[in-house]
């Protein structure tokens, strides 16, 4: 389908460009305040839940009240041009539009995807940087001292959002719909066992990722933050508020950034991340399907038992 967007004309297939927020279900609002608060992102009350943002002032999580944690519904944002194009995609596939469903308003267009969760896609700023994210400078010359004093680092605050991973039966699938219907593609993938996505228009080199599980479900949400001290100072900030439960600090292959996972209340995660890999725009990403071995991390602790445990199955 051809489209015209903000990068210019080209024959391709339309596409979105950014996830605008994700919204979960979760049981204990007070809870879901503190951790994110102490994680390093401004929490707001919004009707009867909460907003979160990061640096950049965008709402990227909203929090809503449920008797378990899962995801209510994930809203994606593409230039106005593409809209009535992947509206087409998705008559092309078969996907009916979602009427009369919780959370749903009249903005955009509203769609289950291959496993049931909510989607929405509107027209909506690019969120997603045009360019890698720059990395704080935390080196120093000779005869200078390197570090803070422990007293003087300040408390971790995110850039943006970066990424989301779900838990899917079938990756394969997952991937398939996602390419025809939204425009994402592959970045790589370990067999049918995890996946990676990117948006065409410059991206992380995940928007959206998939984990292999018995059910759907909601593993992660991965935050930008300007380097691997502030990926460390993160551990030890919600470390020290309580949550110690995790993994990390490490490396990971696909991806390369600098992680730190800290486990929320209700055994998701949310990721400290720095120095992601990024696509530019229309680039042609050489991706792969890598060994389990060569497609998780390249160094850090020993992956903990729970850590791709679906709470939700």
């Amino acid at each position: 389908m051809t489209t015209q967007t903000q990068h210019g004309a080209s024959a391709r297939q339309a596409a979105v460009h950014s996830i605008d927020h994700y919204a979960l279900m979760v049981p204990d609002l007070p809870l879901a305040r503190h951790f994110h608060e102490a994680f390093g992102l401004t929490v707001e009350d919004e009707g009867h839940g909460l907003a979160l943002r990061a640096r950049d002032g965008h709402v990227s999580a909203r929090l809503h009240a449920g008797p378990r944690k899962a995801l209510a519904y994930l809203s994606f944002n593409c230039y106005a041009g593409d809209l009535a194009a992947i509206r087409a995609q998705l008559e092309q596939a078969g996907v009916a539009t979602a009427a009369g469903v919780p959370h749903a308003t009249a903005e955009g267009i509203w769609f289950h995807d291959a496993d049931g969760n909510l989607i929405q896609v509107k027209a909506g700023p690019k969120i997603t940087p045009d360019a890698k994210s720059p990395l704080d400078d935390i080196h120093v010359q000779a005869d200078a001292r390197g570090a803070r004093f422990r007293s003087q680092v300040a408390q971790v605050r995110p850039r943006r959002l970066s990424h989301v991973l779900l838990f899917t039966p079938d990756v394969s699938r997952a991937l398939a719909f996602y390419e025809k219907t939204l425009g994402l593609r592959l970045s790589d993938r370990s067999g049918d066992g995890i996946a990676f996505t990117h948006a065409p228009h410059g991206c992380d080199h995940h928007l959206v990722a998939f984990a292999r599980s018995s059910a759907r479900g909601w593993h992660h949400s991965a935050w930008d933050v300007a380097s691997i001290d502030q990926v460390g100072q993160g551990a030890a900030q919600m470390a020290a508020a309580g949550y110690t439960r995790g993994w990390g600090t490490g490396r990971h292959v696909l991806g390369s950034n600098f992680f730190h996972y800290v486990r929320d209340p209700w055994g998701s995660y949310c990721e400290y991340s720095a120095d992601i890999d990024y696509i530019s725009a229309e680039h042609g990403w050489p991706s792969g399907d890598f060994p389990p071995e060569d497609s998780l991390y390249q160094w850090g602790p020993d992956v903990p038992p729970d850590f791709i445990h679906n709470t939700e199955a």
